[in-house]
């Protein structure tokens, strides 16, 4: 069972779309899908949504003019497919801001110590917060002190994120209060959470659908995306990788070591092969 951590802050919920069908969604689960996978411009469309959402939706009706300090998804070197959307939302949010003679956003990090090659959209929540919980965050709280947090996800399904922030806050001793903002939320808890692992490969099932990301979107690299390319087979792998551009073969390279996925088994033939190639 999982215990609650003893965060002493107020937190006001809220997420865009909420899912409660196994059928049927209120926004694309093709774009969610390539957004997950690098897919910027989408990222921009799903910010801009998003943050019109909470202005109308609950923004307006609860801020009291404060500082707001927004804190993207945890991440140690490539960020990932939420911090594109959070870009495009701190815009939105702070045209908002503007307009209305109020400050605007401050923004922070949440750091993290440990890299995962496991893809936890189909565990369960049990099994998500365990592997979860064994990181380190930390958040700088001189920096948060007096401020109100505005905390940004994609999607909501087990909790087991807000649970992790929440734990982190509650060991640093931050009591201010905050947002818990999503994307999406799983409000049907009938359904299994493998429903994120079905939303964010519904489009792309393999190499070739990464290819048409990049050559029809405004491809950028997000955690995803390089774990997806450098767990390829070899003959796929190279296949790919042949037809990329040097600034691509270098961009995926760098991201991958400052990420220190050459610890992984899995991943360090391709990653190696990538640096034969440059």
């Amino acid at each position: 069972m999982i215990s609650e951590p003893d965060y002493k802050g107020n937190i006001v919920h809220f997420s865009g779309f909420k899912i409660d069908s196994e059928a049927a969604f209120d926004f694309s689960p093709k774009e969610y899908s390539k957004f997950k996978h690098g897919a910027e411009n989408i990222a921009r469309k799903f910010g801009y949504e998003l943050a019109e959402r909470f202005i109308n939706g609950v923004f307006r009706h609860t801020y009291n003019g404060e500082q707001l300090i927004v804190v993207p998804s945890a991440y140690s070197h490539i960020p990932t497919a939420s911090f594109y959307m959070t870009k495009y939302f701190i815009n939105r949010i702070n045209s908002y801001l503007f307009d209305n003679g109020y400050p605007v956003v401050q923004v922070t990090k949440i750091h993290r110590t440990v890299t995962y090659r496991e893809d936890y959209a189909g565990m369960s929540a049990e099994s998500r917060y365990k592997l979860i919980s064994g990181d380190k965050f930390y958040i700088d709280k001189e920096f948060v002190k007096g401020k109100k947090m505005i905390f940004i996800d994609d999607i909501k399904i087990t909790g087991t994120h807000e649970r992790i922030i929440t734990k982190m806050l509650s060991e640093h001793g931050i009591t201010e209060d905050s947002y818990m903002i999503y994307f999406a939320e799983l409000t049907n808890h009938a359904i299994n959470p493998n429903i994120e692992n079905y939303l964010n490969n519904y489009f792309v099932k393999g190499i070739d659908d990464i290819s048409k990301i990049i050559d029809e979107d405004d491809f950028t690299f997000n955690t995803r995306v390089v774990k997806y390319i450098l767990n390829r087979k070899p003959e796929e792998f190279d296949s790919f990788i042949n037809k990329q551009t040097d600034e691509f073969k270098h961009s995926l390279y760098h991201n991958a070591v400052g990420n220190e996925f050459y610890k992984f088994e899995t991943y360090l033939r391709n990653l190696n092969k990538l640096k034969l190639i440059l």
